[in-house]
């Protein structure tokens, strides 16, 4: 089996040109885009079209509800029920998305974590119930290293902190110390999208308007209605733009241009990431991308 990442800042053509390649090599596609794997989130993430994704089979595109928890530990669970799915039906696999994190993730690991009984998380439960802020206070004490990394007001984090101390009787930096995260992959070739800030603005504010065009409004009123306001994944880019519109805040105007100016600013940050987090990636302009993958994968054979 073949695996490679495509990666590149939103709006660069990263979902267009996965396609057309698993087209060409016979593979499944693996998005990691941290708002497409949410159902009745379409226009806002800019997902393929059900048409799309009826050519290609997709995994990490409408796996779960927005008020559903997701973490980087489900999508290495999923990654590796896609490689089953990739070696049962004899399929490559082509990885791309805007949230590189999850890349990164793959090819660095997670460290595993202590056995967690159901007492061990009562204990925890509780005392997070009863004071949060004495709950993180008592970390920072134990372990200033680590809790230096984490808000006072983040739960999940601090719960997690809270069940490796419980289970393990080690503070987490020295559980962590004690069991080094693994790779899940050894190491996969990666494509890296090279677009100019001036291209990328423009694709930007062409895709601003046809998400404007496609019903943002209406989808957003629709999640709101639904789900209310309260779910992380209603925080993002594009969201939270209509919201300050339907507040009486800004105008229509400044809502489009708030959503071009927010996703430009998102994409310069993954450019620096995957320039700064990955090694030995191949760098080029869109169109001249696909020849240089099909002639490596060429090589492979």
């Amino acid at each position: 089996m073949i695996q490679l990442a495509l990666i590149g800042p939103t709006a660069s053509g990263k979902s267009n040109l996965a396609l057309t390649l698993a087209q060409k090599i016979d593979a499944f596609i693996l998005s990691i885009d941290s708002l497409s794997i949410y159902k009745e989130i379409d226009i806002v993430s800019a997902k393929p079209s059900k048409e799309e994704l009826a050519l290609i089979k997709h995994f990490g595109i409408n796996e779960l509800y927005p008020d559903e928890y997701f973490s980087v530990e489900i999508f290495i669970q999923l990654y590796k029920d896609v490689v089953t799915a990739c070696l049962q039906e004899n399929k490559n696999l082509i990885i791309v998305g805007g949230t590189s994190f999850y890349l990164k993730t793959l090819l660095d690991g997670l460290s595993t974590l202590p056995e967690i009984t159901k007492e061990d998380k009562k204990i925890v439960h509780t005392q997070l119930h009863n004071n949060l802020h004495q709950c993180y206070e008592k970390l920072l004490h134990v372990d200033p290293q680590y809790m230096q990394k984490i808000a006072p007001n983040d739960r999940y984090r601090i719960e997690k902190a809270l069940l490796i101390y419980e289970a393990s009787g080690l503070t987490p930096s020295v559980w962590f110390a004690n069991n080094p995260p693994q790779p899940i992959i050894e190491a996969l070739p990666i494509y890296n999208i090279d677009v100019t800030k001036e291209v990328l603005r423009e694709r930007i504010t062409k895709r601003t308007t046809k998400m404007y065009e496609m019903g943002l409004i209406d989808e957003v009123c629709y999640l709101e209605n639904k789900y209310t306001r309260k779910p992380n994944a209603m925080g993002a880019i594009g969201i939270i733009e209509v919201f300050e519109y339907l507040d009486g805040k800004v105008t229509l105007d400044a809502l489009l241009q708030n959503i071009t100016t927010h996703t430009a600013q998102l994409a310069k940050r993954q450019q620096t990431f995957n320039r700064t987090q990955f090694q030995n990636t191949t760098t080029a302009p869109l169109k001249r991308l696909e020849d240089i993958i099909l002639r490596d994968l060429e090589k492979l054979d």
